[in-house]
């Protein structure tokens, strides 16, 4: 090797400087991959990001929901200014709710300023089984006023709802039938797909009569009637429920099968059934009033009767799901609660019944089974 060629020594100030560039290079490569990761979409930051707007989409599906967009499109595409004339509503505004949701398939703008139906619009038509337009309407306007005092309910342990609109949820249904129409059907629209699944996962064969307590529109109570024909049941409910229920009854052929009673489950109910079910019910109450239901089951129940409680039975963990979130609505709501396996079966006990069972269904519904004790 030539004196030309040889390596010049490497002195403290070198080696220094050329450590400096590598430490630039590493942090230059560890913002690209930041950024990188920043910007995909399963990326934690970018899933916060979806999980704090949340209330762009659900609201925008409110706004769709409530001027009939779905409806108009039932037969076809129709331009914006065809929609907005139909709903009166800005041709323009409209249109950006349109693009909005057409961007994630819900509608599609098939030519420019012209939307049609696409399989997540369909449910928003009002005319189809399973509609999701009641629970879009009813989700979008009361009940996210109330989810907007989430900060009172968690402070003071009371009810949102009731900050809101001054009077309990079933009180400002009972005063408002337009509301409590729409809570019905949203109800249907959202319990619906659980009955066949409660039907597949219990034995309903060796029940004579059975009540339904808190049945609403008596979409449950007709279900398991169709199912088993040599069965009896007793619809139970406020007097104005059971009044809204009366159609649905004699729609579904089975009103000579179906008794209807008025009354209120906190001071009794009706005796003479053998089981007692109570689907999405014992979550609307706190422990207290929950417990004033019970021991009314138990008085009227004969000594071999069954209590059914259909609910969320809130798993260990912390795995996704539905149910405690729903807990929260019933926080902000009506003032309830989910409840976990050891918590009904205190419940249960404190009421005169052993908790006998939980039955799984395919949803995340479980039927919890009481006997006497």
């Amino acid at each position: 090797m030539s004196k030309n060629q040889r390596q010049t020594p490497r002195t403290p100030a070198t080696k220094f400087a050329s450590l400096q560039k590598k430490i630039q290079q590493a942090k230059t490569k560890t913002n690209v991959d930041k950024k990188r990761e920043e910007m995909s979409e399963t990326s934690p930051s970018r899933q916060l990001d979806q999980m704090i707007t949340g209330y762009w989409t659900s609201q925008t599906i409110y706004a769709a929901a409530k001027f009939g967009i779905a409806d108009l499109l039932k037969d076809g595409s129709r331009s914006v200014e065809q929609l907005a004339e139909a709903s009166s509503t800005n041709a323009d505004a409209l249109y950006r709710v349109l693009r909005a949701l057409a961007s994630i398939g819900i509608f599609a703008e098939s030519r420019p300023k012209e939307f049609s139906l696409t399989p997540l619009a369909e449910p928003l038509r009002s005319d189809v089984e399973g509609s999701k337009r009641a629970l879009a309407l009813m989700s979008g306007d009361e009940q996210f006023q109330a989810w907007s005092e989430i900060v009172y309910s968690v402070q003071t342990g009371n009810t949102a709802f009731e900050k809101v609109f001054d009077k309990p949820i079933f009180d400002y249904l009972s005063e408002n039938p337009e509301k409590a129409r729409i809570f019905d059907a949203a109800m249907t629209g959202i319990h619906g797909r659980e009955t066949g699944d409660i039907l597949n996962a219990y034995d309903f064969s060796g029940i004579e009569v059975l009540a339904d307590l808190g049945g609403g529109n008596g979409s449950n109570i007709t279900s398991i009637l169709q199912q088993h024909p040599t069965m009896k049941g007793v619809l139970f409910d406020l007097p104005h429920v059971v009044e809204r229920a009366q159609e649905q009854i004699e729609a579904a052929g089975v009103s000579a099968r179906c008794q209807l009673i008025g009354g209120n489950f906190f001071e009794s109910v009706p005796q003479g059934a053998d089981a007692y079910l109570m689907r999405h019910i014992i979550h609307d109450w706190d422990d207290e009033k929950s417990l004033a239901i019970l021991r009314n089951c138990h008085a009227a129940m004969p000594a071999d009767g069954r209590l059914l409680v259909v609910e969320s039975v809130i798993p260990p963990g912390n795995q996704p799901f539905a149910g405690k979130f729903l807990d929260l609505v019933m926080l902000l709501i009506p003032g309830g609660k989910e409840r976990t396996a050891a918590e009904y079966r205190t419940l249960f006990n404190e009421a005169g019944f052993e908790l006998a069972r939980i039955v799984p269904t395919n949803t995340e519904l479980s039927i919890v089974e009481g006997v006497k004790q």
